[in-house]
Parts: C-alpha cells; structure tokens; sequence
C-alpha cells in the first residue's frame, strides 16, 4: 500500500483527492482540540491504495507519516502520535524481525531451491555415481557399478555447493550430484543415517523404491512445506503486530488487512488491535471514523486499566496498613480499652501517630502513644517501627528512661533525615490499677479523671524530657501517679488540641488542652463514657474545627471500674 501524506513540501491535495463532504460533529473526536497524527506502517510496491486527505474536528489535515519497516516506525512514533495503521502484509523481513526468524525464512527458501535442483539431478543423474553430495551434509561414496548404493551418513568430507563445481544440480565427472542446502529435508522425510540411495538409478535422496514413488514423495514433501509456509505467514502477521503493539504500547492501531480470512482479522483485534480494516473497503470517511474511534477506545482502555490499578493498589496499601495498625493485647486486664485513629493524609489509613497496648506476665498494662513529625507515609513507616520496637523491648522488661533511650537508638537509625523526631507518652499500670508511672517525652499530658464523678484534669508535665531524636544523651524522668479504685486515663496527640476554634469574627485559635478539657468534661457530665466520649470529642472538635482535622489524631482511653 503506498500512502500520500499531506506535507509543507508537497502541493495540496485536489478535490478528487480528499473526502467528500464533512464528518459530522459527533465523529470529531480530536485529541482535545489538538490535530491527529497518524502513522502508517506499509511497504507494498503496487501502489494499489493512497491514503485519502482527512480532516480533524477543526478542519486542519490529519497529518500522516509514513514508515517502510519497524526501524523506521520507531524513528516516527512520536508522542504526539496518535494513531498507527499497520499493514499486516508488510513483509516479516521489512518489519524488522530478528536474526533467528530471517535465518528460518532462508533455510525454507533454500529447501524449496534444494527441491527442484534434486529433482533435476535425479533426471540427469543416470549411470553410475559416488552417491550425492547436498551442502550441510555429509554423504559416503557408493560403490561405482550401477545400481550400487552408497550409505547416507558415513564420514566422507563434505563441502558446500556454492564452492563446489556444477553446484546447480548437475552430475559432476566423478558422479557425485550436488543440491542445495536442506533438499533431503524437503523430499526424505524420515531419512535418516543408513538409508540407501540408489546410484543406478541416479536417485538422489529416498529409498530403492521407482521413480514414480520417489516424485510422490517429493510431491507431499512439497505440500507440506506449502501447508507450513502459509501458517508462518499467518503467524508472521500477527507476529508483527505483537511487535508494534510492544513497541506503542499507549497509542492506538489499526490493522489494514486483505479481508481475505475473517478469523485471522479477529485474531488482530483479539491480539491487541483497536480495529481492523479492509483494505478494498477503505475510503477517507472510514478511515477518519476509525482513527477517532481507536483513539479515543485506547484512551479509555488505559484510563480503565490506570483506574483498575489504582484501585488494586489501594486495596492492597488498606490491606497493608490494618496490618499494621495495633491489636492491644489485655487477656486478664480489668481495664476497658478505646480507641480511635484518623491519619491526616487523604484515602489513608496510616499516618505518623502511633498507639499500643499489652499486658505483661506480671500483670502491668503498659499503654503508649506517639508522633512522628510529618505527615508522609515514610512518617508512616517509621512510627511502626517505633511501636513494634516499644512492644520488644517492653516484653523484654523494659520501662522509663532505659526504653526511650533505646527507642531514640531505633529512631537515629531508622529516620530518613536528621530533622525528624518523635513524641512520645508512655505510662505502665500496675497490676492492681491503683497506681501508674508516667514518662512523657515532648508529647501532651494525659488527662485524668478519679472516681466519684470528679472533674477531668490534665496531669501535670513538669517532670518531662525532649522528643526523641532531639539530643544525643537526653534523660526522660519517670514520674509516679496514683489512680485511685475507679477512674479514666485519656492519652492523646497533639493533632486533637490543634484544631481550630471558629470564634465567628474571622479569626480562629487553637483549640488547646483547656479546650479539649471543657469538651471531655461536659460529655463525662452528660454520662458518656468508653467508645461514646470518644466519639462525642471527635465530633465536637472536628466541629469547632469547621471540618476534618488537617494533622493526624490518634486518641486512647483506659477505664477502669471501682472495686466490688
């Protein structure tokens, strides 16, 4: 097919030449205003076809590019290409296929020459001989009478026929018969070392059979090279519209085909093909409806296949960060545990707060919960690696200052940058619940309400060291705290008290810990405990926040009930 492509060196196309009439509204389907680009992948010396003009949906030409092989193809594909019309019977060698499938094409081409050449020697070759000689193959030297066979496979040396004298066939003086590469593949299929070849006769390659059997065999020899050369070609085409679909992968194609076989045109939409044409069928209108039609079907495949990845990718990142989140572990703890967690990143599940809780073989209930500066999901990462870090080392018996201190060893190692650090608010209860050591490290003081409906209050924070990862050899005091027979220990980040308050005069204050305070003291007041205060606090911060909170929040709750 050869293709007239509208360029500024060339003259403008006449009327004759360009469609008729113009595509109506709903068929200019552009790249979003931009002309349409379409390469053509074609090298048919006849001429029989030329692209006609076409028009985008702003009337300017569709610009055409023309490539004789994939070479050129890949010199041409371009991002502002939008579409690629390949002819699937561009031939397999001007594709530009690889130097195993060339070498094949020869070496069938060659048992197709090796054919009729032994079939010439064996017309010519009567009387006497030395057996036949085909190049790539050794053959032994028959006994000179007539009707003597020499043996096929003996270690006789063998030599090519192109450097070899009456190399086309012809009896050499000796009586050796020379044929081209592959001719005992094409006429003796099953021949095999040790089959006889009859020189008497001047047979080349078969058996002591007659003649008539011989040309037979050759003859089916024939049909089936025949039978296997059309299913390359076939698999050939497709072959070379894998390629170019591996080569523009984002770019639409279309197939140009005879129409010839139906199946093999669906085997090309099938294979990856946004539609297929016929070429006796191909006019400027249809061409221009197909080009907009496979553009805009490839722009919705990828969209689809882009979204089924997101999707896939969220669901396994959700599945990823539950994961991670924390199982408390209290199996024989009086204490009633809540809590709630709201990353601030968007669509996440993980954000840079942290939170845990087990009890020990001696009954102690340690709870932490922790900040990791940022926002990210390398914050993420590292605020796990914290918690899972506080879990080990508190099973392994450590508390107070010999766990921050290792923690801050964890944190050195493991942050991606010197700037980061981390908060931190330990407290272990012991195991009657009457009584608490508390370790704050940069991070807000719990709140604490006693029994006997008193008024929550935030513990004092005095008796505190730095965050972690602030200074190398930095010391965390551990401060006792009594708790009394009932009472609620509400521990928190500081993403909850640095929401805004929304005062109606344009301005907006943080919340702070004395707002935090009032909005937990008047739920308590109104009887909300557990899992209902909880939630009660979030609402009426994010509330008087005028929205979601924009840090993370992470909050915990213990309680535990008077003694019966």
């Amino acid at each position: 097919m050869s293709v007239s492509a509208p360029s500024a060196a060339s003259a403008p196309q006449t009327a004759a030449q360009a469609v008729s009439g113009q595509a109506p509204p709903a068929e200019q389907q552009g790249a979003g205003g931009i002309g349409l680009t379409l390469l053509v992948i074609e090298d048919d010396p006849a001429g029989a076809l030329s692209v006609p003009r076409m028009l985008d949906e702003g009337g300017r030409p569709v610009k055409v590019r023309t490539a004789r092989n994939l070479t050129e193809a890949a010199r041409l594909l371009t991002d502002d290409v939008h579409c690629i019309l390949l002819d699937l019977s561009l031939p397999c060698d001007e594709a530009g296929g690889d130097s195993a499938d060339r070498i094949d094409r020869i070496d069938r081409s060659d048992r197709l020459d090796s054919a009729a050449a032994a079939r010439e020697c064996r017309l010519r070759g009567q009387g006497d001989g030395d057996g036949t000689r085909v190049r790539g193959a050794r053959y032994g030297t028959g006994a000179a009478g007539g009707g003597e066979a020499g043996r096929v496979g003996d270690a006789a040396p063998a030599y090519d026929a192109p450097h070899a004298p009456h190399a086309n066939g012809e009896r050499h003086a000796s009586g050796e018969c020379y044929a081209s590469s592959g001719a005992y593949a094409s006429l003796g299929r099953g021949v095999s070392a040790g089959t006889d070849v009859s020189a008497g006769t001047g047979a080349g390659l078969g058996t002591r059979a007659g003649e008539g059997a011989r040309e037979t065999e050759g003859t089916r020899g024939d049909s089936d090279g025949t039978a296997r050369e059309g299913a390359a070609a076939e698999s050939g085409e497709l072959e070379i519209l894998r390629r170019v679909l591996r080569m523009a992968p984002r770019h639409a194609v279309l197939a140009l085909t005879d129409g010839a076989d139906a199946e093999r045109d669906a085997d090309a939409v099938r294979v990856g093909a946004q539609d297929y044409l016929i070429r006796d069928e191909l006019d400027g209108r249809l061409l221009t409806r197909a080009i907009r039609y496979a553009v805009e079907r490839k722009r919705n495949d990828l969209a689809q296949r882009q979204l089924t990845e997101t999707r896939l990718r969220a669901q396994e990142n959700a599945r990823l960060e539950r994961g991670l989140l924390p199982r408390p572990l209290l199996e024989g703890s009086e204490l009633r545990f809540a809590a709630r967690y709201r990353p601030g990143r968007s669509r996440a599940l993980l954000g840079g707060d942290f939170y845990d809780t087990v009890r020990t073989p001696d009954g102690t209930v340690h709870a932490m919960i922790g900040d990791v500066c940022g926002h990210g999901p390398d914050e993420a990462a590292l605020g796990v690696e914290l918690r899972i870090a506080w879990r080990a080392l508190t099973f392994a018996g450590l508390c107070g200052d010999a766990l921050l201190s290792t923690l801050q060893k964890v944190l050195e190692h493991e942050r991606a940058s010197e700037e980061i650090f981390a908060t931190l608010c330990t407290v272990d209860i012991d195991s009657d619940g009457r009584s608490a050591g508390i370790c704050l490290a940069g991070h807000p003081s719990p709140l604490f309400a006693g029994a006997g409906g008193a008024a929550p209050r935030v513990l004092p924070y005095d008796e505190s060291g730095p965050a972690l990862g602030l200074l190398p050899k930095a010391r965390w005091p551990r401060r006792r705290v009594a708790l009394g027979r009932a009472w609620s220990l509400m521990m928190y980040t500081d993403g909850l008290i640095e929401g805004r308050v929304d005062e109606g005069a344009g301005g907006k204050e943080r919340l702070g810990q004395q707002g935090m305070l009032d909005i937990v003291s008047r739920r308590m007041a109104e009887g909300a405990r557990g899992e209902r205060l909880l939630d009660a606090t979030m609402n009426d911060v994010r509330h008087l926040n005028g929205g979601e909170l924009t840090d993370d929040v992470a909050v915990l709750l213990l309680d535990r009930a008077a003694d019966r």
